[in-house]
């Protein structure tokens, strides 16, 4: 009988370092986060010890004082809805053009140079646009919510074509053809066939656009500013002023403001991993 070779497993140790150091970058701000928020002022003292130090009492008023301070629900309110309705419509939008660009570029050049022209806007700053942006929403009368949704549903879009275009490859087009011979409409073959089957890259879509959404400062800024209507990350910005920031109420109120997109992004991460791996095999 061979006597069976046992292959003795190597350690990667620089692989294991990196992990290391990139799951403390990741841990040491939470860490602060969290002792801060639950901290009161008069803990807080400049040395280093005192800022990492566990709170002597853990108190919720802090919370308590951000979701005043801040009108938290009204806050809460304005961001889920420019958040819901920007993925909605990016999804629905986004999928029907990756579906019209992404079967025809590889045999029509107009359909590639669409989709080129639309790929180049991921390169272009916000900056460049912010200025224009800020002036046509004033014209046309939707310096408001509705501008905000307009102005992400294209700024997004590069990306999301993208995405839609790669994932419709693992799509075999026999399935389109079967449905065409039994008399469905084009409209129709997307609805009923090409749209569920897309659902992994649909939550994929939804989780990426949703996190830059919900994170958003300047679009929110920049076109609802005097409008009276505040998001999350603009309402944490009350915290701050001239004379230096409340650590405490501005640490709560990251918190709170995580807190949703968190359990979001932790409902739907079985569909953005299959999403990932079968966007990436072709």
């Amino acid at each position: 009988m061979k006597e069976k070779v046992k292959v003795k497993e190597k350690f990667n140790w620089p692989v294991t370092v990196l992990l290391i150091i990139g799951l403390i970058t990741i841990i040491f701000p939470l860490y602060m986060t969290i002792v801060i928020a639950f901290k009161q002022p008069s803990e807080m003292t400049n040395s280093v010890s005192g800022i990492l130090s566990l709170p002597r009492h853990w108190s919720l008023e802090n919370f308590k004082e951000a979701m005043r301070v801040t009108d938290f629900w009204r806050s809460l309110f304005n961001s889920l809805m420019i958040t819901a309705v920007t993925v909605v419509l990016s999804v629905v939008l986004h999928s029907m053009i990756g579906y019209a660009v992404g079967r025809n570029k590889a045999r029509n050049k107009k359909y590639n140079l669409v989709y080129m022209y639309v790929i180049s806007g991921m390169f272009v700053p916000f900056a460049i646009l912010m200025m224009p942006l800020v002036k046509q929403t004033a014209k046309l009368g939707i310096a408001n919510v509705v501008g905000v949704i307009l102005c992400y549903v294209v700024f997004y879009m590069p990306m999301n074509l993208m995405l839609y275009s790669g994932y419709l490859v693992n799509i075999p087009v026999a399935l389109e053809e079967a449905a065409r011979i039994d008399g469905a409409t084009t409209f129709r073959t997307f609805w009923k066939v090409i749209f569920p089957i897309m659902k992994p890259m649909h939550a994929t879509v939804a989780v990426i656009t949703a996190l830059s959404v919900w994170n958003d400062v300047m679009t929110p800024l920049v076109i609802m500013s005097g409008s009276g209507m505040n998001t999350l990350p603009l309402a944490q910005m009350t915290f701050q002023t001239q004379f230096g920031t409340n650590y405490n109420l501005a640490f709560a109120s990251y918190l709170l403001a995580l807190l949703p997109i968190l359990i979001f992004y932790i409902v739907c991460q079985k569909q953005i991993l299959n999403g990932v791996v079968n966007g990436a095999v072709k």
